[in-house]
């Protein structure tokens, strides 16, 4: 799933030039009032009640401490929010960790 403010334009524009098939979007609520914590990403709490328990990756550039701290209280499943550099965006780095975790979380 995208979970991004890019909306429809993620499946456009970002999928194909990352090899990922269209997916479905994250509806936002209307609002994106400032509730929990100082410092807590606006997308962090809904992402969480979305989740319900299940496992989820969360890439963003904008994931702080607080953010993680939310997950790790909140969230029963497992869960990894991966910082990306938004001077760089997605770097074989990343896709590396992704997999990694994936392989942790999923094994075969």
């Amino acid at each position: 799933m995208w979970a991004t403010t890019w909306m429809e334009e993620a499946n456009e524009i970002v999928s194909p030039r990352i090899g990922l098939p269209r997916l479905p979007l994250v509806e936002w609520p209307a609002t994106h009032a400032d509730e929990g914590p100082r410092g807590l990403h606006w997308k962090t709490r809904h992402l969480v009640e979305w989740a319900n328990g299940r496992s989820f990756i969360w890439v963003d550039d904008e994931i702080d401490a607080m953010d993680r701290l939310w997950v790790d209280a909140s969230h029963s499943g497992p869960s990894l929010l991966h910082r990306v550099d938004p001077a760089k965006g997605l770097t074989d780095a990343d896709f590396t960790a992704l997999a990694d975790w994936l392989r942790l979380v999923i094994p075969r």
